[in-house]
């Protein structure tokens, strides 16, 4: 034992001692054989003998020896048949204090860098944008932020799908737990299972010896945000679906089941729905995830939004600005990339930039060479009076789209107040590139 250990009988006499009670306290194995009392007078052995009482943490000091001792009584079938002595140097108690307050920091800094890691950046304030329909998909998910109803962000790539989920983990109230944010295209197939639920000690070859906690576990209480769902495995979505409705989980290769409490935001940029009618996605789950259903609109349908979120992008430290030509050119392009190609095109022309006027010489070559015969063609020509009708339809309908869902049962609803048919209506969304 790395303690030093005394034991006496029901008479006093000292029947065991160990080395390191020597090493600590100085009193050697001569004692063995005699009365403690005698030996040491002062000892309190005795009267933990006498008394049937234990005493903890009981300061000693023999001559320049520091101690801390522990002493109780030996029962036997509830009879004192002797007592015993444990003592720990005063030295290896402070030492042991002070791993353990070093311990202790490295817990809190491993807390605070956690804390940091899971904690969001974005709210609803940093979506920058007053295109009608963006304004009233925001409206809807802060009323659902409160809640907590899984949320299905629908959108392409590009679009801002986490900036949402972290805007309504942050509006939400577990807004001071973790936000966990899971690209489940990135995680290879046959470890998706693992990483979201964990397993249990040598479950196999490889595994972390002490087992390992799955992601639902570190988002305890907080917000599980499962990006591009749409490539969840098969076998992985009913074991999530499972997780919904009851609010437990398994680590791989252990028998009980642990509760979770985790709010569930996914996102995708693929149509599920038709991955369920191809049975790549499962009907229940989609159903169940698709409580509050959020679609963001593309950067080509609401190019009004353009000059305010090119404004965010700009550098701080000097007072960039975009010309009115390439204010237009950008309005005109498509942005396949969305937003997020509209950020990179915006640094590579502000680095570019020789002053603070950003113009079309700056943007990258591949993005001029793409669309500049467009562009020119556009400034120089006028718009006809059938130009002029097929904007103020496209105007007219997405007011309109906007008030409806985009089910076919609220598809249908808006091609009654147009007056058309419901194929005329999807043949004039394709013509006006409208996607919801």
């Amino acid at each position: 034992m790395n303690d030093g250990v005394l034991v006496i009988d029901r008479k006093g006499i000292v029947q065991i001692i160990n080395p390191e009670y020597t090493r600590i306290t100085g009193v050697t194995a001569d004692i063995i054989g005699k009365s403690l009392a005698s030996y040491r007078p002062g000892a309190q052995l005795p009267t933990i003998l006498k008394e049937g009482k234990s005493r903890v943490g009981v300061f000693r000091k023999n001559e320049n020896r520091e101690y801390v001792v522990d002493m109780a009584p030996i029962l036997v079938k509830g009879e004192v048949i002797g007592a015993v002595s444990v003592c720990k140097s005063l030295t290896e108690v402070h030492k042991l204090s002070r791993e353990l307050e070093r311990q202790n920091e490295k817990v809190v800094e491993l807390e605070r860098q956690m804390s940091s890691l899971y904690s969001v950046r974005y709210t609803f304030k940093d979506i920058i944008g007053q295109d009608p329909r963006l304004m009233k998909r925001i409206e809807v998910t802060q009323k659902a932020s409160v809640s907590n109803l899984p949320i299905l962000i629908q959108g392409e790539s590009g679009t801002g799908k986490e900036l949402f989920a972290q805007a309504i983990h942050e509006a939400s109230h577990r807004r001071n737990k973790p936000f966990i944010p899971v690209n489940c295209s990135a995680i290879p197939a046959n470890l998706m299972e693992s990483e979201l639920f964990g397993y249990a000690a040598g479950t196999f070859t490889g595994a972390v010896k002490d087992g390992k906690a799955g992601l639902f576990e570190m988002a305890n209480e907080g917000t599980l945000f499962l990006d591009e769902i749409g490539d969840l495995p098969f076998d992985v979505q009913a074991k999530l679906l499972r997780v919904l409705e009851e609010g437990r989980i398994r680590r791989i290769g252990e028998a009980e089941e642990r509760k979770v409490d985790v709010r569930i935001v996914a996102a995708t940029h693929r149509d599920l729905e038709h991955l369920v009618t191809k049975n790549y996605f499962r009907g229940d789950l989609f159903y169940r995830l698709n409580v509050v259903a959020l679609h963001i609109p593309p950067l080509r349908e609401r190019k009004g939004d353009i000059p305010a979120i090119i404004q965010t992008f700009l550098p701080t430290h000097q007072p960039y600005k975009v010309d009115e030509e390439t204010m237009r050119f950008l309005k005109l392009y498509d942005w396949p990339g969305n937003i997020r190609e509209l950020k990179n095109v915006i640094d590579y022309a502000a680095v570019m930039a020789e002053e603070e006027t950003i113009s079309l010489r700056h943007l990258p070559e591949i993005l001029r060479k793409q669309s500049m015969d467009v562009f020119v063609e556009q400034e120089h020509r006028h718009a006809t009076l059938s130009d002029l009708v097929s904007e103020a339809e496209k105007e007219y309908m997405l007011n309109i789209l906007t008030r409806f869902g985009n089910s076919t049962k609220e598809r249908q609803k808006v091609a009654d107040i147009l007056g058309v048919s419901l194929a005329t209506l999807y043949n004039k969304m394709k013509k006006h590139n409208i996607t919801s």
